[in-house]
């Protein structure tokens, strides 16, 4: 399966940003922007805007949050279930991004737990994997990923709901963008892997995107090599040039 017939998939991780006013820009220039129809489109707001956006936002985009916890209920101040993401309307869930990992410890094994929760529940799951700098600097990479990959996948039972992020923590929020040949170098790591480990159908199948410092200005290059099959944008999806990274994936 080429990257043509992977239909391709891009993500506004808006983190900790955003107020009524400036979400309610943001649905506006999406609602205004007539995106791709080749492309599917998944925003992750604060989980308090949620309910907001998924009431306001067009039927084209899909909402996701940006994490949950790994039990449905309990005595666990501060988290939010599986099954109230779903409860308000909510389709997608973030797990494994970096700033979890690296901000907030959270290991593999709670990752994997995470994954193995949102889809019981029902929800799709944009799993992220990514390795630091001196990892790279060091040739860790296929190492650091494939073992984040394959606490991930030991808990997936159906790929068709889960889209991996490769996002090299050293390119988040930096600045600092990977090549589209260390983009494609991994993803093809990664894309191997999941033959290798998993089946060659899921290998083909799965959706693996790039995150990183993506922008309108390099949106095309990093979309343009055979394994990578989208985006998740951080800063860049608060701003009008989303729509032109949503549209460079053709």
């Amino acid at each position: 399966m080429s990257v043509r017939e992977r239909k391709a998939f891009v993500g506004g991780n808006w983190k900790m940003n955003g107020s009524y006013d400036s979400i309610d820009v943001i649905i506006r220039f999406l609602s205004q922007g007539n995106l791709s129809p080749n492309t599917e489109v998944v925003v992750a707001p604060p989980f308090a805007y949620l309910t907001h956006v998924r009431q306001k936002i067009p039927n084209n985009i899909s909402v996701a949050a940006q994490n949950c916890y790994k039990c449905n209920k309990g005595a666990f101040t501060g988290e939010i279930s599986p099954n109230m993401l779903q409860d308000i309307g909510v389709e997608w869930v973030i797990l494994g991004h970096s700033e979890r990992r690296h901000v907030f410890g959270e290991s593999d094994e709670l990752i994997g737990e995470k994954v193995a929760a949102a889809m019981e529940t029902g929800l799709k799951v944009i799993a992220c994997v990514g390795e630091k700098l001196p990892e790279r600097e060091s040739g860790q990479t296929n190492e650091v990923v494939q073992r984040q990959l394959g606490a991930i996948a030991a808990e997936v039972k159906d790929w068709s709901r889960v889209v991996i992020a490769y996002e090299p923590v050293w390119a988040i929020g930096t600045g600092r963008t990977a090549t589209p040949e260390q983009a494609q170098e991994v993803h093809a790591f990664l894309r191997r892997w999941l033959a290798n480990n998993v089946s060659t159908s899921v290998s083909q199948q799965t959706r693996i995107i790039y995150g990183g410092s993506v922008n309108g200005g390099n949106c095309a290059d990093l979309a343009a090599p055979s394994d990578i099959d989208g985006c998740l944008v951080g800063g860049a999806s608060l701003k009008e040039e989303f729509v032109t990274i949503i549209n460079a994936q053709q």
